[in-house]
């Protein structure tokens, strides 16, 4: 969004600030300006002079020598320019002046050609006139310079007064980056009354007087909208004894200051609303409107239409188009068609002020190919109630310039009219949100400078329809803060029961894990949550498994993607299959990832996501060191008591005498073990692979950090060794938990210290030692009370057939 700084000063006129102080104070205020051209930055010292006398040059055939009123002197001009005459009142840079750029003879200075006296083919030249790009324009934005040669004033211009002046070049074009929530801002209007709300100065926004003759437009068209969510409001107005020409060059200089080419007065008028009111119009021959009704629907698919542009297009039935009784006349919100267009023939003309649905419209342009400036705002949500003073502005200055004689009354079809929203006002939550201490009426004061009303009697501000972004406290806190000025607003803290935060529970169980595993030489890896349902199979997983109940997704990449994984196994199996085949020796992975477990197939409500811990390895390291990472994550989250094994967990993916259900406080946590070896040829990994998989929610359960200090022990303690033979298939585990149950008060320790088999040793049966050891924490112990300990505890042995080696 563009707009010149005398635009704005027309509905601000006690605004007097530089360019540069004005960028920064709308900008600290919300409305960004990206950066501004002076338009006479490269222009000085040019005056309007009139050519009193022209001569030929003595020794230059295409030379002549003029005389030239600057007002308060006369100075000779040597030119070639054949274009002007006796008379004429053109710009004149007078020596030690600047231009934008030119062909006489001078020095190149930063911002712009300076012009010196000299001399050409020997007759003295004392300055230089100008052709209007020389004044750093061009002649789409003044039309009326000639196409080459020296640019001519009108006859009332005044002699010796400021040329740049004169054609409105001493102006600033700022630019600004304007966000799509302020669809107000997109106009000269919004940006003014921000502006006015800036800098504390009086807003006049244009007043609009009614116009129109006593006939009824009525009578001239009929409007239908038979879509009402794409065309939430349609007016039409009618303009009749046409009468084409020039605009005048006020609004001219406007357009053109914000890269607008001047054309005619109807189409000016068109462009100005726009760039003034922010609301997009068009204008048709009345004419060519066959039924003299206008009709807003789709278009039918495969409809060609030929736009304004002279090309054709192919159309859709997403399309809305206005179109007549017989045939399309625009694409709406776009541009309007060549068979309909306006031309100097015209006699009636056709006024149209809609309001098109923003994502239809964008839509619409991406598909046929066409942006333009009324489609670039139409995308940003216009307000329906601006529509009708657009469009009674435009023929309030159809009658101001003569261009027409209004038709009274408007054809309006508007469906649900648009109503300013309500907003519970609260000034100490204001400043709660804020950190400040403004007054209540100060605020009130902002609301004000910026349009919006209040009702005293409910508290509760009104937000105009053109202001889309206010529907919450918090968007009047900004209002606040941004005329207040973010600058202003002291730095405070959060205010709250804590200032500082901490991981939950289960994310520091989690980060524990991570800790444990990368500890002991795990790397961690990351796989997909998709699988394919061949994974089963692979891993020879039953048909009656309940693993085998997954979530099916409705747009797999393909089939190889199309379940939710159940079990981790798979992309743990495939990573190390991966580092195995490109020889990496010696290889640990964790992951800690979910899994989705239904709870109803057909699914009726969202799976039960678990996290998985798995971790996974081949090289260095057997069943026992796998077990040993367990243990000691187990003991860093708090699970004090003793897990056990259960080799009965019948996983057929895992070895099947070297594999366990990991068991703590009576419940499965999760299972470890060696992979089976068809499962790892299955999976290409061509050696001994091991994993282990806990169900993180039932640790999460179970752990915590709560730690108890005990002291260093006072007194000594009492070691007992015992050796043992037992069949093989009495785990040491077992013997582990009778020593636990039966050691007493004063069991302070126990180690495995020997395991053998052997020739010594009856078949079916293997040797074991243990190093036990017993200590009080308030006193020696005495022999008897530790043999009565080792009783109980070889006594239990026995019974579970053990035999004590003597």
């Amino acid at each position: 969004m563009n707009t010149s700084l005398s635009w704005i000063k027309a509905y601000v006129p006690e605004l007097d600030v530089t360019a540069q102080e004005y960028t920064d104070a709308m900008t600290l205020s919300g409305t960004k300006v990206e950066g501004y051209e002076v338009l006479d930055a490269d222009l000085d010292k040019i005056v309007i002079g009139q050519i009193d006398k022209i001569e030929k040059h003595p020794d230059a055939d295409k030379l002549i020598v003029c005389q030239v009123n600057v007002g308060n002197e006369s100075v000779q001009i040597v030119t070639g320019a054949n274009n002007v005459h006796e008379g004429d009142k053109v710009p004149v840079v007078l020596d030690g002046g600047r231009v934008a750029g030119g062909h006489e003879p001078g020095s190149r200075v930063a911002g712009g050609v300076k012009i010196k006296k000299g001399k050409l083919r020997g007759i003295e030249s004392q300055g230089m006139m100008c052709s209007i790009e020389e004044l750093g324009s061009n002649r789409d934005m003044y039309p009326e310079a000639p196409q080459e040669g020296i640019y001519i004033f009108p006859e009332d211009a005044k002699v010796g007064a400021s040329a740049v002046e004169e054609l409105g070049l001493n102006d600033v074009v700022f630019e600004y980056e304007v966000t799509s929530n302020r669809v107000d801002c997109f106009s000269v209007v919004g940006i003014a009354r921000e502006a006015a709300a800036t800098f504390g100065k009086d807003f006049h926004p244009p007043v609009v007087t009614k116009t129109g003759n006593g006939e009824d437009v009525n009578d001239f068209i009929k409007v239908t909208v038979k879509d009402n969510d794409l065309c939430p409001r349609y007016c039409a107005r009618v303009v009749k004894n046409i009468k084409v020409g020039p605009s005048p060059k006020w609004m001219q200089r406007r357009l053109a200051s914000v890269g607008i080419r001047p054309i005619n007065n109807l189409v000016d008028i068109t462009n100005y609303v726009m760039e003034e009111y922010g609301q997009p119009m068009h204008a048709y021959d009345l004419d060519t409107i066959n039924g003299r009704q206008i009709i807003v629907r789709t278009a039918e698919n495969g409809e060609k239409f030929t736009t304004l542009d002279g090309q054709e297009r192919e159309l859709d039935e997403s399309v809305l188009m206005i179109c007549d009784g017989e045939k399309s006349i625009g694409i709406a919100g776009i541009m309007g068609g060549e068979n309909s267009m306006i031309t100097d023939d015209v006699k009636t003309m056709l006024f149209e002020a809609a309001c098109f649905d923003g994502t239809n419209i964008r839509k619409s342009s991406k598909k046929i190919g066409l942006r333009t400036d009324a489609s670039g705002k139409f995308e940003k949500g216009l307000d329906p109630n601006n529509a009708q003073a657009a469009i009674d502005r435009a023929c309030q200055l159809v009658e101001e310039l003569g261009a027409g004689e209004v038709v009274g009354g408007i054809a309006d079809v508007y469906g649900k009219k648009k109503e300013p929203v309500r907003v519970p006002f609260d000034a100490e939550e204001i400043n709660r949100l804020l950190g400040t201490n403004i007054s209540r009426e100060k605020m009130l004061g902002y609301f004000e400078k910026i349009g919006l009303g209040f009702d005293e009697a409910t508290s509760e501000v009104i937000a105009p329809t053109f202001r889309q972004d206010l529907f919450r406290l918090a968007d009047l806190a900004e209002e606040v803060a941004r005329f207040y000025g973010y600058d202003n607003i002291p730095t405070t803290l959060p205010r709250g029961e804590a200032t500082t935060g901490k991981l939950s529970f289960k994310l520091r169980v989690e980060e524990i894990a991570r800790d444990i595993a990368e500890f002991c030489g795990f790397s961690q890896g990351m796989t997909y949550s998709f699988e394919s349902p061949k994974v089963f199979d692979k891993l020879r997983i039953p048909k009656d498994s309940p693993l085998r109940r997954t979530v099916e997704i409705m747009n797999p990449l393909g089939e190889d993607y199309s379940i939710m994984r159940t079990t981790p196994l798979n992309g743990m199996l495939t990573s190390l299959a991966t580092n195995y085949n490109r020889r990496n020796k010696n290889v640990r992975l964790y992951e800690l990832g979910n899994i989705y477990l239904p709870k109803s197939l057909p699914l009726t409500e969202l799976p039960e996501e678990r996290m998985q811990f798995t971790l996974g390895m081949y090289g260095d390291g057997d069943f026992f060191s796998m077990k040993g990472v367990v243990e000691e994550f187990f003991e860093k989250v708090g699970l004090r008591k003793k897990e056990s094994y259960d080799p009965n967990s019948g996983k057929p993916f895992l070895h099947p005498g070297r594999q366990a259900n990991i068991i703590y406080d009576g419940v499965v946590v999760g299972y470890l073990g060696e992979v089976h070896p068809d499962i790892g040829d299955a999976y290409g990994i061509g050696t001994k692979a091991y994993i282990a998989v806990l169900d993180m929610p039932k640790i999460v359960e179970r752990a915590t950090f709560d730690r108890k200090y005990t002291g260093i022990a006072k007194f000594p303690s009492v070691n007992r060794d015992i050796s043992m033979v037992m069949p093989k298939e009495i785990l040491v585990g077992q013997v582990e938990e009778v020593i636990e149950k039966k050691g007493g008060a004063y069991l302070e320790s126990y180690a495995l210290f020997d395991l053998y088999e052997g020739a010594q040793i009856k078949e079916g049966y293997k040797s074991v030692a243990y190093s036990i050891v017993f200590r009080a924490q308030d006193k020696t112990l005495e022999d008897a009370e530790v043999t009565e300990a080792m009783g109980r505890i070889l006594k239990a042995l026995e019974g579970m057939g053990i035999e004590l080696r003597k």
